[in-house]
């Protein structure tokens, strides 16, 4: 299994950031690949809920599949997810930035497995490994910059 976990410090408090991982309409503003919420996803976010997006990865469209694993408020939001052929399970953890406590800490984990089957081949490890550090990195930059730019 490959594992990325990357964190950041974001200039907004918890609830702020909360509603930009969990508020549909904030989710397709600042992740660049969600193009749209496929259907309703009444009371979202909930333990056991499953949603699909229509996801723009790079310039090939696929279908995102999300089922929510763990939903604690304003702490941890588990899912595990399906983009295309790519799976993964990824945790977000709110929690009080040390350095700067007017802060959230923003932290982001993802677990993958070691090969990716693509059409004629496979991606090996070092591939995947790129393909989810890139993930984890431009997610935490987008959240980051939709929380301290739209308060």
């Amino acid at each position: 299994m490959i594992t990325v976990a990357m964190s950041t410090g974001v200039s907004a408090d918890r609830d702020r950031v909360w509603r930009a991982l969990t508020v549909p309409e904030e989710l397709i503003r600042w992740d660049e690949g969600l193009v749209a919420l496929l259907h309703p996803a009444d009371g979202y976010p909930l333990e056991g809920q499953q949603v699909r997006w229509r996801y723009r990865l790079g310039a090939i469209a696929v279908i995102l599949r999300n089922s929510l694993l763990e939903v604690v408020p304003k702490e941890r939001l588990r899912s595990a997810t399906r983009m295309g052929l790519f799976r993964f399970d990824e945790t977000f953890t709110l929690g009080r930035d040390i350095a700067e406590p007017e802060r959230t800490r923003l932290r982001l984990k993802l677990v993958a497995e070691n090969s990716l089957p693509v059409v004629g081949g496979l991606l090996d490890r070092f591939a995947v490994r790129s393909l989810a550090v890139e993930l984890v990195d431009r997610k935490l930059r987008s959240i980051q910059k939709w929380c301290e730019n739209h308060p």
